[in-house]
């Protein structure tokens, strides 16, 4: 057996494990920890014959790691090493050590918290941070701490923050090895590269091919830059010779396989993969590295609650990760499609999947586990509070948890399923209904990529048809995703029957025509309504929709679905202020009343409808926001209508109510009085609008109304004063009055329109005697006086009128004798007798 970096450290990792509750190992790629430790850890004293299992981000590197640790000790898989991943599992009852994926442990767990036939769980690959690593790490953890203290705990990784790690373990042991890795030499690009990345990434294989030694591994972000630049390379007359590969999560096992064998003697090779060659497994002959620098990533919005692929930039541990690929059997060279200047921007770690991701199957496995709320479990990153929230809001809808969060009985059947809880949801209400089968196809179909992939039309239907033809029938089949699809729908099918106590089905492959029965019985928009219900859509006037939730959203094209009056959508991009759909089905209305039925709400609305100025009553029919049925409501409850018609007034304000100029005046002289006795009833507009308020003033005078115009029987004056005790009321006359009699004999009214400055206007002459200026409010606010001239017109105003008797008549007196000379203008205006006429009587 050759000699590998990690063989050096494995003394005290055993000692480690064998003295203690756990440890983290940090190995640099090329190390040999996914084969080698769980080998060296077989035969340990504190393992007492019990299993080792191994988790693994990816399928293609569990079955790539079991397989070769297989071939280790002279086996095949399934002996003493197996496997356990999503459509394929090898084991026996002799199998000790098994390499499963994160979902897979889950499972595990949830079955048996205990795990008693388990040693050690192994984490590797803990840098990608997966969400059911992080859940499966605080399962255990907590398995660990209360069930089970002799069960070990083994974190793996290349780049990892590892003291965190260790801590979270209770301050395990960290053990590092330095790795074999070759000198890579690293290239980047002299400038940002401009527009779709394909171009650069073909132009650079060439250049390396033709410069450098060896096969070549090249990252890119996803299916179709790697379609894309194959298409490119194909025309390529310096390509003749080399075999160009594809490698992502979705293909074929068969040709994940073919893609990391060694290349054929003389025969190089290029590799174009997702990320998902990026750790645990070796392409074989790999000499150089190509990253474009991108990956793709899912992203939750709790604002929208959906999830949207974005591709972003790779972060400084994951372009590490790519480089060191090359350089893992020999020296290698590494191209980076970015320049140094953009590398100093990027992220040092990528961002955990716990705060970006969809939260419902997390917070689905926590509550069959038995927790309230995650703060009860350790984690590295804990799940953000909104998100998480959400996911139980879909949860209660989905009827998967109750309003305290506990799991229902249908719930811990969807977590059995290991689906997400949509689908899960959609699979046990399909069985009720007779449609298991065809619900499965639809779970597999929306769980994979599309199969359809130049497909225009956003319709669903027309993915099942090609998959009962089994893509036949048209060039543009994903073929290679229809027995995916298949095999997973058979799976599915069985974890539905079994659950049930039943036979399993006939398998896909001999009945395009059980799937055609299954139809009848219910259509792919009515299967979808069961798993999204709040994005149950409603076709607006304009083509646009409106989604059950709220959003708006839009098929992207005209197309047949296009004329659908409800329709279910199933993928939508959430880019902008409304969504684009990329996979719906259309749902007639009997459809969406059986398959909705319990989220469906009548109510009986009685409301203030501002544009016609009148209380509205209807009776409604609701999916969310979406508006399915409303009529008039006869005979609305009278207390419902007064009450909609005070909440008109408050929406529209005081002047929807009849004001009359002594009502007016009456509610300025409360105001004032309130201004200076904080004891007053407050009859600002806020404290008259106000809902307590408006129950008490105004709600017992409006009983049978129901509009503005009814309203404006309405007496204001008597309403106001109804708010007075009677002593209030005497004091208001004393204090504020309505007028004021001035030494002519007049009563002048007073204008309270500004209670900072109410006044009287009053011709100068019916004044004569009077020496001080009236106060008002307890001698707290003296009147504004609009002094005018005989024919109405103002000279002076003044708060002060023995000053301006004493300094300003004067002058005032000369300009009105010359204007008015038949008037009367004292020299002695305090002992003149006041007069309304030209002259004062004799």
């Amino acid at each position: 057996m050759n000699q590998l970096p990690i063989d050096a450290v494995l003394p005290e990792l055993l000692g480690a494990l064998a003295a203690g509750s756990g440890a983290v190992l940090v190995a640099e790629p090329g190390a040999g920890k996914t084969t080698r430790v769980p080998l060296a850890l077989l035969d340990a004293a504190w393992l007492d014959g019990r299993k080792i299992i191994m988790l693994e981000p990816r399928r293609l590197a569990a079955r790539s790691a079991a397989t070769y640790m297989a071939e280790m000790l002279g086996e095949q898989v399934g002996d003493t090493v197996g496997y356990r991943v999503r459509l394929d599992t090898k084991v026996s009852a002799r199998t000790r050590i098994e390499v499963v994926t994160e979902g897979v442990l889950t499972r595990m767990l949830q079955e048996d918290p205990a795990v008693l036939d388990v040693g050690v769980i192994v984490f590797d690959e803990f840098h990608e941070r997966h969400l059911h690593g992080d859940l499966g790490l605080a399962l255990s953890l907590q398995s660990q701490a209360l069930l089970r203290s002799d069960l070990r705990l083994l974190v793996m990784s290349a780049t990892l923050a590892a003291g965190t790690v260790a801590e979270l373990l209770g301050g395990v042991p960290i053990i590092e090895s330095a790795g074999r890795v070759f000198p890579v030499q690293t290239i980047y690009r002299s400038a940002k590269v401009e527009g779709r990345i394909e171009p650069s990434v073909a132009s650079t294989i060439l250049q390396a091919l033709a410069a450098d030694e060896g096969n070549m591994l090249v990252f890119l972000p996803g299916v179709g830059e790697i379609r894309r630049v194959a298409s490119l390379l194909a025309r390529e007359e310096r390509m003749k010779g080399v075999k160009v590969a594809e490698l992502y999560g979705t293909m074929p096992l068969e040709a994940q396989d073919q893609a990391i064998k060694p290349s054929a003697a003389g025969k190089r090779k290029v590799v174009l993969a997702t990320a998902i060659a990026e750790s645990s497994l070796t392409v074989e002959g790999v000499r150089i590295v190509i990253d474009a620098g991108l990956m793709r990533v899912s992203r939750f919005s709790p604002r929208t609650g959906m999830t949207r692929l974005e591709t972003v930039a790779v972060s400084v541990a994951s372009a590490d990760q790519r480089r060191g690929r090359a350089g893992r059997l020999a020296p290698g060279v590494c191209y980076r499609l970015w320049t140094e200047q953009e590398h100093l921007y990027l992220q040092p770690f990528s961002q955990p999947e716990m705060l970006e991701a969809d939260l419902a199957p997390l917070a689905l496995e926590l509550a069959v586990w038995g927790i309230q709320q995650p703060e009860e479990l350790g984690w590295l990153d804990p799940p953000p509070i909104g998100a998480y929230q959400q996911a139980l809001q879909l949860l209660e809808l989905l009827q998967a948890v109750d309003s305290l969060g506990r799991p229902t009985e249908s719930g811990r059947r969807m977590a059995r399923l290991g689906l997400h809880p949509r689908l899960g949801y959609m699979l046990l209400r399909a069985q009720q209904y007779g449609a298991g089968e065809r619900a499965c196809e639809l779970a597999a179909l929306l769980s994979e990529r599309d199969l359809l992939p130049q497909q225009r039309s956003a319709d669903l239907q027309l993915r099942l048809e090609a998959l009962h033809r089994g893509g036949g029938g048209g060039a543009d089949v994903d073929r290679g995703a229809v027995q995916r699809i298949r095999s997973q729908a058979q799976q599915w099918s069985r974890l539905l029957h079994s659950a049930a106590g039943e036979a399993a089905p006939a398998a896909h492959g001999a009945a395009a025509a059980g799937a055609g029965q299954q139809a009848a019985a219910m259509s792919c928009g009515a299967l979808l309504a069961l798993a999204y219900p709040d994005r149950i859509a409603q076709r607006r006037s304009d083509g646009r929709y409106l989604l059950a939730n709220g959003r708006g959203a839009a098929l992207p094209e005209a197309q047949p679905l296009s004329r659908a009056a409800y329709l279910v959508a199933a993928e939508l991009d959430d880019a902008g202020t409304e969504s684009r759909i990329r996979l719906a089905a259309e749902l007639t209305e009997g459809e969406l009343a059986s398959a909705a039925r319990e989220q469906i709400r009548r109510e009986r609305v009685v409301e203030w409808d501002a544009s016609a100025q009148a209380v509205r009553a209807r009776e409604r029919v609701r999916l969310g926001a979406l508006l399915l049925q409303e009529k008039p409501l006869v005979k609305p409850d009278a207390e419902l209508v007064a009450a909609a018609l005070a909440q008109g007034v408050q929406q529209e304000g005081l002047s929807l109510l009849p004001m009359s100029k002594q009502a007016a005046q009456l509610l300025a002289r409360m105001r004032l009085m309130r201004h200076y006795d904080s004891s007053w009833p407050d009859v600002s507009d806020e404290g008259l609008l106000s809902t307590p308020a408006l129950a008490e003033w105004l709600l017992p005078h409006i009983q049978g109304m129901k509009s503005k115009s009814d309203l404006q029987r309405l007496g204001m004056q008597q309403l106001l004063e109804g708010m007075l005790t009677w002593t209030q009321r005497q004091e208001l006359d004393k204090q504020v009055p309505t007028h004021i009699a001035v030494p002519s004999g007049s009563r002048i009214p007073v204008d309270y329109n500004d209670p900072e400055a109410p006044f009287i206007a009053v011709r100068l002459q019916e004044l004569f005697g009077m020496k001080d200026t009236p106060l008002l409010a307890g001698g707290k606010l003296p009147l504004t006086l609009h002094l005018l001239s005989p024919s109405q017109r103002p000279v002076q105003v003044t708060r002060d009128l023995g000053s301006f008797w004493s300094h300003t008549y004067f002058e005032v007196k000369k300009d009105l004798k010359g204007r008015y000379p038949k008037h009367y203008w004292p020299d002695d205006p305090y002992a003149a007798q006041p007069t309304n006429r030209v002259k004062p009587r004799k």
